[in-house]
């Protein structure tokens, strides 16, 4: 079985494949990782709660978005998987090639996604992360990452607009009846849900224009995914396990390189 982590800046996304088949998922706060003993024991928990045994992962793999976590990841798959973790870079096989003027730069996670959404989907394709930031990617017919767009994410921004009005409230993330709210509550709600919405509708738009592909399919990923999608014809599809099914196919490309 192999052993899939993506590090978010909110939540750590874990995924355990045997072969193409996901056994088992979980997500777990990013604030609760702790030391690597912590997330070890954690770990040896949620596999047995599922029936797991952790002597059967064969190889692990990890995103990450959080530099000081990297160390804590990697040492805790030696102490308590003994396996070398693979972390994901440009430098390894991804099967696509990436235009980006910075590479070095580009996050892990946004790699992972668009690896997965061009092997699975095919291109041209668009992939939306809905996460603390939502990201978006571009990914050519001929498997070339074109770059993309970074937004701040609708809980960030929900957080934001409390914190810099003083007399606004926190609100649920519920999408209101109408864009036209008869109070404060469902007006915050309204701008947040449906200003997202008009947000991804222009710049699909955009991004398939300078694209010339208007025939690029778009995938939704991420926490806040469905919520979005829900209103919208310019996402044709929401995968949740995108980024980590990315994973486990950079796995596959670069498993030959670690013991």
């Amino acid at each position: 079985m192999i052993l899939t982590m993506d590090i978010g800046n909110s939540t750590v996304k874990i995924g355990v494949w045997d072969n193409t088949t996901l056994r088992s998922s979980w997500r777990i706060s990013t604030a609760k990782v702790g030391t690597s003993d912590e997330l070890g024991i954690l770990l040896h928990s949620l596999f047995t709660h599922q029936g797991l045994r952790c002597d059967c992962v064969t190889g692990c793999i990890y995103s990450s978005v959080v530099p000081t976590l990297n160390f804590t990841i990697e040492h805790m798959c030696r102490l308590y998987f003994e396996l070398d973790a693979i972390q994901v870079s440009c430098s390894l096989n991804l099967g696509i090639t990436v235009n980006y003027d910075h590479p070095q730069q580009l996050g892990t996670d946004r790699i992972a996604n668009a690896v997965a959404a061009h092997e699975i989907y095919g291109g041209p394709c668009v992939f939306i992360d809905f996460g603390t930031a939502t990201t978006f990617g571009v990914v050519s017919k001929t498997g070339r990452f074109e770059g993309g767009v970074i937004c701040p994410g609708i809980k960030l921004s929900a957080e934001a607009l409390v914190s810099g009005a003083a007399k606004l409230p926190r609100v649920e993330l519920n999408k209101p009846d109408r864009v036209i709210g008869k109070n404060t509550i469902s007006n915050i709600q309204a701008g947040l849900v449906y200003g997202f919405v008009g947000q991804i509708e222009y710049l699909v738009r955009r991004i398939k224009q300078e694209l010339n592909a208007d025939d690029a399919i778009v995938i939704a990923t991420g926490g806040m995914a469905k919520l979005v999608a829900s209103e919208t014809s310019a996402i044709n599809e929401t995968d949740s396990l995108l980024t980590l099914k990315g994973l486990r196919i950079l796995y596959e490309r670069n498993r030959d390189g670690v013991k």
